[in-house]
Parts: C-alpha cells; sequence; structure tokens
C-alpha cells in the first residue's frame, strides 16, 4: 500500500500533464512569444474549444506580424470559422504589400470567400495572364470562311473580383468580336492581311466590363481560311431547287397519265356505244322487213355490198403487206 500510493499520485500527474498539453499547446505558445506575438495562453484554450486549430491561427498571424501587415487574431478566427483559407488571405496581403497593391483584409477575405483564389489574383496583377481562345470561324461577306485563333493578355481587377465574371466570359466575348470583324468585312482577304484589324475592333469594344479581369492585348495567333460556305449555300439550294422541279415535273407527269388513263377510259365507253349502236341495225332491219318497208332483194343487195367491200378491204391489206416485205428485202 505504501508503494501503490505514490505510483498512483504519479499516475494521476502524468494524465493531468496530458490532458493540459493537449488543450494548451504550449510549443505554439512558446513560438508567439518568441515572434513578439501576443496570443495569450487562454485565447489558445479558447480557440480549442471552439473548434479552431491553433496552428492554423498562429502561424499566419505570426507571418503577417513579421510582414509589417496590421491584422488581429479575432480577424483570422472569424475568417476561418467562415470557412476562409487564412493562410491564403495572408499570403495574398504580403504579395499585394510587397507589389504596392492596396489590398485591405475585409477585401482579401470577401475574395476567399467569393470563392476565388486571392493569392492567385494578386500575383495576376503582378503577372498578367494570357488567355487563348479556341479557333473560332467565321463567314465574310464574300462567302469565305475565316478560321481565327486569339490570345488575350489579361490582368486582374482586384474591385471586380467579387461579382465580376470569369475567363468563360472573356473567351466568348472575343470569340463574338471575332466573328462580328470578320462577318463585317468585305472579302476574306482583308482579314487575311490585316489580322489587327481584329485585334483593334474587339478591343474598342470594352469587353472587360463586367469581369474580374483588365484586358491588356489582344493578338491574333492564327488564321486560316475555312470552307466556301458561300457556293456551298448555292450548290445546296440548286439542289433543293433540282429537287422541287423534279417533284413538280412527277406531279404533271402522273397528272398526265390520269388524264391518258380517263381518256382510254372514255374511247372504250364510246366504243361500247358504237357496239350497242351496231347491235340495234339487225333488229331495226328484222322490224322494216316484217313492216315490209325493207324487201328480200334489198336485204341481199345490202348482204353483196359489204362482201364487196371486205373484200376489196382484204385486198388493200394484202397489197401493202407485199410492199413492206419487199421494202425489207431491199
Amino acid at each position: 500500500m505504501d508503494l501503490l500510493a505514490p505510483i498512483l499520485i504519479l499516475f494521476v500527474i502524468i494524465l493531468v500533464i496530458t490532458i493540459f498539453l493537449s488543450f494548451v499547446p504550449i510549443g505554439l505558445w512558446i513560438s508567439s512569444l518568441a515572434a513578439g506575438v501576443n496570443v495569450g495562453i487562454f485565447n489558445l484554450v479558447g480557440m480549442r474549444l471552439r473548434r479552431v486549430i491553433p496552428s492554423r491561427i498562429v502561424n499566419p498571424l505570426i507571418k503577417a506580424r513579421k510582414a509589417g501587415i496590421g491584422v488581429s487574431v479575432n480577424q483570422l478566427e472569424a475568417h476561418y470559422l467562415a470557412g476562409g483559407n487564412v493562410d491564403r488571405v495572408v499570403n495574398a496581403l504580403i504579395a499585394a504589400q510587397r507589389a504596392q497593391i492596396d489590398l485591405s483584409f475585409e477585401r482579401a477575405a470577401a475574395i476567399d470567400l467569393a470563392g476565388r483564389d486571392v493569392l492567385q489574383a494578386v500575383q495576376m496583377s503582378v503577372n498578367p495572364k494570357v488567355i487563348e481562345t479556341p479557333v473560332v470561324a467565321a463567314v465574310a461577306k464574300d462567302g469565305i470562311e475565316v478560321k481565327a485563333k486569339a490570345r488575350v493578355t489579361v490582368r486582374a481587377n482586384i474591385d471586380r473580383l467579387v461579382g465580376g465574371a470569369g475567363e468563360e466570359t472573356i473567351i466568348a466575348r472575343v470569340g463574338e468580336g471575332i466573328v462580328t470583324t470578320v462577318g463585317s468585312s468585305e472579302s476574306h482577304k482583308a482579314v487575311l492581311e490585316n489580322p489587327d484589324l481584329i485585334s483593334r475592333t474587339v478591343l474598342n469594344k470594352g469587353l472587360d466590363s463586367g469581369t474580374a479581369f483588365e484586358i491588356l492585348s489582344i493578338d491574333i495567333a492564327d488564321v486560316d481560311v475555312g470552307r466556301n460556305i458561300g457556293a456551298q449555300l448555292q450548290t445546296d439550294q440548286a439542289e433543293a431547287d433540282k429537287r422541287i422541279a423534279q417533284a413538280k415535273a412527277e406531279e404533271r407527269r402522273a397528272m398526265a397519265v390520269a388524264k391518258e388513263q380517263e381518256m382510254k377510259a372514255g374511247v372504250q365507253e364510246m366504243r361500247a356505244k358504237v357496239v350497242e349502236a351496231e347491235a340495234e341495225v339487225p333488229k331495226a332491219m328484222a322490224e322494216a322487213l316484217r313492216q315490209g318497208k325493207m324487201g328480200v332483194m334489198d336485204y341481199l343487195n345490202m348482204q353483196n355490198i359489204q362482201a364487196d367491200t371486205q373484200m376489196r378491204d382484204s385486198i388493200s391489206k394484202s397489197g401493202k403487206s407485199s410492199d413492206a416485205s419487199i421494202k425489207d428485202k431491199k
């Protein structure tokens, strides 16, 4: 029992020290004191209780104080609790101070919370960025397609980073300017001879208004001649006209065929009427014989005339066939 009590007391002391060190970052506190940053031990404990990682606040604070930037622990902790990147904001403030760019902590924190990389924006203000547009195809007034690719040199506008449009808007506006410039040209040769015409026209439109960037220059990287759109459209129109004419001709042919069939039907109808009329002749002759209006000799004379007529027809047909055979032999 005498040995158990000191061991128990030692265990309790070690446990208390461990719990104390887990809540109180002594090493971080000593580092802040050595850097001349007055961060109280109770402030560090309060950060632990507020679920704030003290190193995420103290290290950027030391960095800012060494750079001569006046920020407080409460500002950094509030930005951290709002979901911001404290270290990136402090680095952006230091870079802005070195580049003599007027950037306050509130502005930097707002840009960071807006989802933009504030450090990259400061770096882009010092070192402009080149944005390359995809190939933009446009058609001049002479119907020739021109394909152009542009390089846009932009610089970040820190005052418009919050709420300003991004790179996609710049690319879309430059593409629109290329299409407008090429489309208003009388000939594609004018665009090929003076590519800077596109640059001047696009720059004069003020495409950077409402964006987070300032356009410094627009350079045409490549210009190529594409298809002859005018000729292709004329060819397509001619093909369409041809199909329409063919359809109309087919319609007229179908109407002619229908009319022909109607005429054939009419001929057959008339022939049927002739046959019907010829069938009435024997009846009329029989009636005339019964009534005594026609004699037997008259009937026989008519039969002789019909036979003579048939004989003459057969002779004439045989003569024509023999003449045709003689011509074939010759």
